[in-house]
């Protein structure tokens, strides 16, 4: 005879209610690192709040797309980074334009107190002031702690490209940050 054993099994609405719960229980520790990166895009930080509460609305609508096992930061990050390339296009089709221009930096509040701070103010400029694809490999590698595949996974783009971009970025601020040295004409003897 044989056994008739039956395991039962969540109904697929009960595992996407307690995944939303899930999702909505941890939302709340990575809102600072989402606002973060949605100023880091936008260089406004209304734009960041609305950015971080479209993240947040999408992850829960959506929150039967969630891989458990894998890292729920790298998910909202990709979401909102989704979510901006999204508003950057339409942007482009309302106004006829090409890519928003990085011309508007950060403003720090106290700037020029400490030499450190000035340098971060700085350097800061400069992670500003690179092309949008560079500043958020720079952003979510050395910000926020990602590897090369991480970012790439959120990012949607090859490793290698992920570190074309890092090493162009790193150029690119090593130039800028560069004292110039003026040439200065000699007198006198020749060779």
């Amino acid at each position: 005879m044989r056994s008739t054993i039956k395991h039962f099994r969540r109904p697929v609405a009960e595992v996407d209610i307690a995944s939303e719960q899930e999702i909505r229980a941890d939302l709340s520790q990575y809102l600072t690192r989402l606002w973060r990166y949605g100023v880091m895009l936008s260089h406004h930080r209304d734009t960041a709040d609305d950015l971080v509460q479209a993240t947040c609305l999408r992850a829960l609508e959506r929150s039967g797309q969630f891989s458990p096992g894998t890292r729920l930061d790298h998910w909202l990050f990709a979401i909102l980074h989704s979510i901006w390339l999204n508003e950057v296009r339409a942007r482009r089709v309302r106004l006829g334009q090409g890519f928003v221009e990085a011309g508007e930096a950060l403003v720090f509040d106290g700037a020029g107190q400490t030499e450190n701070h000035v340098l971060a103010t700085q350097v800061m400029s400069h992670v500003q002031a690179l092309p949008e694809a560079q500043r958020s490999a720079v952003f979510l590698c050395y910000v926020e702690g990602l590897s090369y595949r991480e970012v790439a996974e959120v990012l949607q783009i090859p490793v290698g490209t992920v570190m074309s971009r890092l090493a162009a970025a790193r150029a690119r601020i090593a130039e800028a940050t560069e004292p110039k040295v003026a040439a200065v004409p000699t007198r006198g003897k020749t060779r």
